[in-house]
């Protein structure tokens, strides 16, 4: 069975690993959106990478030392000791967003210590909280209106 594996490259290689993927037979996806570059005498468009370094790889598990063959890829992203699997769905989400007309400015940042983020599920759903520790195996958030700390351990 075929998985998606988050490949790592060089610093602004992502553009050639794809294209290299994809001629030594590698499905490959490196999702692009367009920005406007301005330098001192003009502005540009060009496509850039949605993700900084990252370039999804779908091969079969036993196939994954294949993608080494190629000048750019560093290393596979892993999560809790494991090369990080993305599920389809999620490749197909970023597909679907990236194609929709009314798609603008987009930018992709990681959760940072200080940040307000609003919880989505659980038993705290819908509440504001702020980023106050990232460890590798939980997050540490401050929950002002409930005032508690809440400790949230992942797998």
């Amino acid at each position: 069975m075929k998985n998606w594996y988050v490949v790592y490259t060089k610093p602004k290689w992502e553009k050639k690993v794809a294209e290299k993927l994809n001629e030594i037979g590698i499905e490959c996806y490196c999702p692009l959106i367009i920005q406007i570059k301005q330098w001192t005498d003009r502005k540009k468009k060009i496509e850039v990478p949605l993700f900084n370094s990252y370039v999804f790889v779908q091969l079969e598990d036993g196939d994954r030392n294949s993608v080494f063959q190629i000048s750019g890829v560093v290393r596979y992203l892993f999560w809790l000791g494991k090369p990080a699997i993305v599920r389809d769905e999620e490749i197909n989400i970023i597909k679907t967003s990236l194609a929709s007309p009314n798609l603008s400015d987009v930018s992709v940042s990681s959760i940072q210590v200080g940040d307000r983020i609003k919880l989505e599920s659980g038993a705290f759903s819908n509440q504001d909280a702020i980023v106050q520790e990232i460890s590798n195996t939980y997050y540490t958030l401050v929950l002002e209106s409930l005032g508690c700390v809440l400790k949230i351990k992942y797998k």
